[in-house]
């Protein structure tokens, strides 16, 4: 079982499957929504996702058929779902565990922001430094 939550915890999911290759995605949508350079994914079945709180979830339509859900006490996104699909689109950086699956690539690089570079060689703190 994988679990994961929002930054306030009242929103919470399971996961009794497997969590699909992670994806980097870049496209101005996702940045804008994370407010950061790029969004960690990953596909999960729908029949393997439990989510506890779906009451405090807001959603957002942010392209034609694709809405995102978010807690709307902290903000923090939870999945994105296509209409028509059998899975969501966890948004990896609300997990709170492992979810042992493997990075798989970079989308939307076209879009990627100008002042991050996918190939930087920096240094590595296990804290603030």
């Amino acid at each position: 079982m994988i679990k994961g939550s929002c930054l306030c915890g009242q929103v919470r999911y399971e996961i009794c499957g497997n969590v699909g290759d992670i994806v980097h995605c870049h496209c101005r949508t996702c940045r804008k929504a994370h407010g950061a350079a790029f969004s960690s994914v990953a596909s999960v079945v729908d029949s393997d996702f439990r989510l506890y709180g779906h009451e405090l979830l807001s959603e957002f339509e942010s392209s034609p058929g694709k809405h995102r859900y978010f807690c709307r006490r902290c903000g923090t996104q939870i999945y994105a779902k296509r209409e028509n699909t059998s899975h969501i689109i966890l948004r990896l950086g609300s997990l709170d565990d492992n979810p042992l699956s493997q990075e798989a690539k970079h989308i939307w690089v076209s879009d990627k922001a100008c002042w991050y570079d996918l190939n930087a060689s920096l240094p590595e703190y296990q804290g603030f430094s």
